[in-house]
């Protein structure tokens, strides 16, 4: 027999061998695509279809199969790992609001309640915008609710949009599942709309109780209510309001003023004289940051 002749039985042993190498390597790549191991359950090409409420899984009478066990070679989310959703913390439970801004050198706030109001709350903003100046504006929740272009016009040019719930009750003469109707509700219409939920916010009539700082707080809203009242809704004319706002002004005030719940021409007239006025005194007029 020549040196490179082969036995046909060895021809044979080689060629199963040969056989079965390429049957490995296909399970390898298989498993990589499929991630299933060889001669483990193939993967469906579709997801199974969802079995009816109230329909049966297995016919009747026919045993379960045990449950599979979870392949060895499935990776698990690391969910541990994944990093937290942020969130806000909630402010400490007032006792009494915040009258004034602290630390705030020669910086005032300028703030108006009840709005928006088709009617006032636009010159308003006009005003604002043409010296460049940010206020706080308290809504209620009623009035946004019809009015909710005003109150992306606010935000738009920087205001705070607080919330003055939703029907300007006298709080400590409610319950406190309506006082939280009240806050939450106009808190959530001011998040859909503006997509941020309120941080302030100011008790109608300035009448707060227990309830309403607890609530508030856990609505993640701190209290704020004025240092300077112009009384503006008494409707004591131009004059009388723009002397309350510059006999009072200092560093650290509130001014609180109204664009809705009554004839406020006199609120939007007032401000266009007594803004330039507190400017040119070298007041800077902005909003608290959180």
């Amino acid at each position: 027999m020549k040196t490179d002749q082969m036995p046909t039985g060895r021809r044979m042993v080689l060629r199963i061998a040969a056989a079965l190498g390429a049957t490995t390597t296909f399970g390898l790549f298989a498993l990589e695509r499929t991630g299933n191991p060889p001669g483990g359950p193939a993967a469906p090409s579709h997801p199974p279809a969802p079995v009816p409420s109230g329909a049966a899984g297995p016919h009747a009478g026919a045993p379960a199969g045990p449950p599979h066990a979870p392949s060895a070679y499935r990776l698990q989310p690391m969910t541990a790992y994944a990093p937290p959703r942020h969130r806000r913390a909630l402010p400490p439970v007032r006792q009494r609001p915040f009258l004034r801004m602290s630390g705030a050198g020669r910086s005032m706030v300028l703030s108006f309640d009840d709005g928006p109001d088709p009617r006032y709350t636009p010159a308003i903003l006009s005003t604002l915008r043409q010296y460049g100046v940010r206020a706080m504006f308290f809504v209620c929740g009623e009035m946004a609710a019809v009015n909710q272009d005003l109150l992306r016009e606010m935000a738009d040019d920087g205001h705070v949009v607080g919330n003055h719930s939703w029907s300007h009750p006298l709080i400590p003469r409610l319950r406190p599942s309506r006082i939280r109707d009240e806050l939450g509700s106009t808190s959530d219409l001011i998040e859909r709309t503006l997509g941020s939920p309120p941080l302030w916010y100011r008790a109608p009539y300035g009448a707060w109780n227990r309830h309403s700082f607890e609530i508030g707080a856990e609505l993640g809203m701190e209290p704020l209510a004025w240092t300077v009242d112009t009384l503006d809704w008494q409707e004591p004319g131009t004059g009388p309001i723009v002397r309350r706002v510059l006999d009072g002004a200092g560093p650290g005030v509130v001014v609180l003023s109204h664009d809705a719940g009554g004839d406020r021409s006199q609120s939007v007239a007032a401000l266009r004289t007594y803004l330039p006025e507190l400017l040119a005194a070298g007041y800077h007029l902005t909003v608290p940051r959180r």
